[in-house]
């Protein structure tokens, strides 16, 4: 079992989201930067949806009652083990009795950690994540509290008693570097309803992540955006990187949490490949929207999941080297 000491600041069990239940009204959630979280889990020998804990700017303290493999990856966060420094990105072998502490975010914005086995959490709608609104999944569907106790399944593979000395290349977290992020988008259904100079705008202008931001939806300041007339719009389904844009003119990227359906305009959709960039900016981030179209979004979205791939296939290697089938 794992005995949390201290929660930091908004920590969450995550996995890759609740998929189909959105026809009922039910987000997706799920992790906000899936490849941080998906390559934790494949760094300890899970499965890429295996429930993750979700750090946001703060993270927080753990004790272990039980030996472990861990892997923590995202944002570059301070992170001790027994008040010794200890990298990321990489497997880490934790003793009973040993206490992990993860401070301040120094880059990006969130952090996930791995426990090799997964969190023995109960399933709903086919998910381990926690979606605050609706009280639903994680450890009674809210952040962890001090006290919270998490217990682990049963392990594919010992904990390893050598050095574990590898880890992913820095190219698998280049994209969390910078606080102005580059976010390539594809023209929204909406798009043409804004007029001709506020369509160049939303491309060429940078716009701030506000402190008005969450798992649902960043609020963003900069150029206002003006519609050619004021036609009302029925509600239309929204996603994960959707960009609304109310009537102050100022857009709303959509995150994981957010709603299923909207009656905003949508400017532009995020595409894939860059939903991991967008999670990690944090309040005071400028968004550089770059246009793509729909086809190279694709294309990018298959590139990215054949990287994944490969490295999947290079860290079954490294634990083979070490004796570890998986």
């Amino acid at each position: 079992m794992i005995e949390i000491i201290h929660s930091g600041f908004f920590t969450t069990v995550q996995d890759q989201g609740r998929v189909g239940y959105r026809k009922a009204g039910v987000p997706a959630g799920g992790a906000m930067d899936s490849l941080a979280s998906r390559l934790a889990n494949l760094l300890v020998g899970n499965d890429e949806n295996e429930a993750v804990l979700e750090i946001t700017m703060n993270g927080p303290t753990l004790r272990f009652a039980t030996d472990a493999v861990i892997a923590i990856c995202g944002g570059e966060f301070v992170c001790t083990l027994n008040e010794r420094p200890v990298s990321m990105w990489r497997p880490l072998t934790v003793r009973r009795g040993d206490v992990l502490a993860i401070g301040a975010c120094q880059k990006g914005y969130r952090g996930y950690i791995a426990f090799a086995g997964g969190l023995d959490l109960p399933l709903v709608m086919n998910s381990r994540s926690t979606y605050v609104q609706a009280a639903i999944g994680g450890l009674h569907g809210k952040p962890l509290q001090k006290g919270d106790i998490l217990s682990l399944r049963s392990r594919a593979m010992a904990v390893p008693n050598i050095p574990i000395r590898w880890g992913t290349a820095f190219s698998a977290r280049n994209y969390i570097d910078g606080k102005k992020k580059v976010i390539r988008a594809a023209a929204g259904p909406e798009y043409s309803m804004f007029t001709a100079e506020s369509r160049a705008q939303f491309f060429s202008h940078a716009y701030e992540v506000t402190p008005q931001s969450d798992r649902m939806g960043y609020r963003l300041q900069g150029q206002v955006l003006k519609r050619k007339d004021n036609t009302e719009m029925i509600s239309e389904a929204v996603a994960f990187g959707t960009v609304q844009v109310p009537a102050s003119g100022q857009p709303i990227v959509l995150m994981a949490d957010c709603q299923t359906t909207g009656g905003y305009p949508r400017i532009a959709q995020v595409i894939a490949a860059d939903l991991p960039v967008l999670a990690q900016a944090r309040p005071g981030d400028l968004i550089q929207f770059q246009k793509v179209s729909w086809q190279e979004a694709q294309r990018l979205y298959v590139e990215r999941e054949r990287q994944l791939k490969r490295w999947k296939i290079i860290i079954q290697q490294k634990w083979r080297e070490m004796g570890y089938a998986h």
